[in-house]
């Protein structure tokens, strides 16, 4: 009986461990968010899965990260009302799974390569899943793939907070230790 009893704290602490196997993609790896880098040629062969994240890594002041539709990503063109990531160190949690577009804002920047249309798969999923070519006119699916519109821009006269990408994992993780913590006990009292 102790035997099955460990078995079942064991499996118990196992399911609590893949929230924390989220991948970490620093886009454009060493080379970081610049000019002069392939993006479609970086996303080609990895898998996207909701719980990933994209970390762009840029000197602050010289480029920013704008989450696009299509469209946009395809006119390189900043929509009324995004508000551009700024930081330098900038990581976004890949919340929904479908296509998703990133742009540089600067002029001429995103006509001059720095864009990334990636598909994300659901969590869960093993299989991988092409990306679109950031450089190519192939057709993403389309923006409600992506799951909601943006929101709206903050009121005339205020300041939207940075958005929270860590929020997210940090409960992943947080769950899933709490979890592991509350296994091994239960294993020796089991036992």
């Amino acid at each position: 009986m102790a035997s099955v009893n460990i078995l079942v704290a064991l499996a118990i602490f196992v399911v609590a461990f893949p929230s924390t196997s989220a991948t970490k993609f620093v886009v454009g790896d060493a080379q970081g968010w610049n000019l002069g880098v392939d993006y479609g040629t970086w996303a080609s062969g990895k898998t996207f899965v909701v719980g990933d994240t994209l970390v762009f890594n840029y000197t602050q002041g010289v480029h920013n990260v704008v989450i696009v539709n299509e469209i946009n990503y395809q006119q390189c063109t900043v929509p009324t009302g995004a508000v551009p990531l700024t930081s330098g160190d900038d990581v976004i949690t890949l919340a929904t799974s479908g296509s998703q577009w990133y742009i540089c804002g600067f002029p001429e920047h995103c006509p001059s390569g720095m864009k990334l249309a990636i598909t994300v798969s659901p969590a869960g999923s093993a299989s991988p899943v092409g990306s679109p070519s950031s450089t190519s006119g192939a057709t993403a699916p389309t923006p409600s793939a992506i799951g909601s519109p943006p929101p709206p821009p903050p009121p005339a006269g205020t300041t939207a907070p940075p958005p929270s990408s860590a929020a997210g994992i940090a409960f992943s993780r947080c769950h899933a230790w709490f979890v592991g913590a509350l296994s091994i006990p239960m294993i020796m009292i089991m036992a």
